[in-house]
Protein backbone atom coordinates (compact mmCIF):
# COMPACT_ATOMS: atom_id res chain seq x y z
CA UNK A 1 0.00 0.00 0.00
CA UNK A 2 1.05 3.62 -0.63
CA UNK A 3 -0.01 6.31 1.59
CA UNK A 4 0.21 9.84 1.06
CA UNK A 5 2.32 11.70 3.42
CA UNK A 6 2.57 15.64 4.53
CA UNK A 7 6.02 17.01 4.92
CA UNK A 8 6.20 20.35 6.33
CA UNK A 9 9.82 22.60 7.13
CA UNK A 10 9.42 24.04 10.30
CA UNK A 11 12.11 26.52 11.55
CA UNK A 12 14.65 24.30 13.13
CA UNK A 13 12.77 20.63 12.01
CA UNK A 14 10.30 19.04 9.70
CA UNK A 15 7.15 17.22 10.28
CA UNK A 16 5.58 14.84 8.54
CA UNK A 17 1.84 13.31 8.86
CA UNK A 18 -0.80 10.67 7.16
CA UNK A 19 -3.71 12.45 5.97
CA UNK A 20 -5.40 8.82 6.12
CA UNK A 21 -3.66 7.84 9.45
CA UNK A 22 -4.80 9.97 11.67
CA UNK A 23 -2.10 10.41 14.58
CA UNK A 24 0.52 9.38 12.53
CA UNK A 25 3.21 11.80 12.70
CA UNK A 26 6.96 12.15 12.72
CA UNK A 27 9.46 14.91 13.63
CA UNK A 28 12.69 15.18 12.87
CA UNK A 29 16.09 17.78 12.59
CA UNK A 30 16.44 17.04 8.43
CA UNK A 31 13.89 15.72 5.32
CA UNK A 32 15.82 12.33 4.88
CA UNK A 33 15.59 11.66 8.73
CA UNK A 34 11.41 12.57 8.83
CA UNK A 35 11.12 10.64 5.99
CA UNK A 36 12.57 7.57 7.30
CA UNK A 37 10.55 8.22 10.45
CA UNK A 38 7.45 8.22 9.32
CA UNK A 39 7.67 5.60 7.58
CA UNK A 40 8.84 3.56 10.34
CA UNK A 41 5.43 5.06 11.82
CA UNK A 42 3.49 4.30 9.49
CA UNK A 43 4.52 0.16 9.74
CA UNK A 44 3.82 0.63 13.72
CA UNK A 45 0.93 2.50 13.27
CA UNK A 46 -0.54 -0.23 10.79
CA UNK A 47 0.60 -3.05 13.11
CA UNK A 48 -1.29 -1.62 16.15
CA UNK A 49 -4.74 -1.34 14.10
CA UNK A 50 -3.82 -5.13 13.39
CA UNK A 51 -3.32 -6.25 17.06
CA UNK A 52 -6.52 -3.82 18.36
CA UNK A 53 -8.30 -5.54 15.74
CA UNK A 54 -9.49 -2.34 13.92
CA UNK A 55 -10.00 -2.10 10.44
CA UNK A 56 -6.85 -0.75 7.77
CA UNK A 57 -7.95 2.37 6.26
CA UNK A 58 -7.76 2.22 2.00
CA UNK A 59 -5.39 5.17 1.19
CA UNK A 60 -7.49 7.53 -0.20
CA UNK A 61 -5.48 11.27 0.11
CA UNK A 62 -4.08 12.36 -3.65
CA UNK A 63 -0.87 15.05 -3.44
CA UNK A 64 -0.71 17.84 -6.34
CA UNK A 65 0.25 20.94 -6.80
CA UNK A 66 -1.19 23.87 -8.02
CA UNK A 67 1.25 27.03 -9.70
CA UNK A 68 -0.16 30.46 -9.01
Amino acid sequence: MKYAIVVEKGHNSYGAYVPDLPGCIAVAKDKEEVLKLIKEAIIFHLEGMKEDGDEIPTPNSETTYIEI
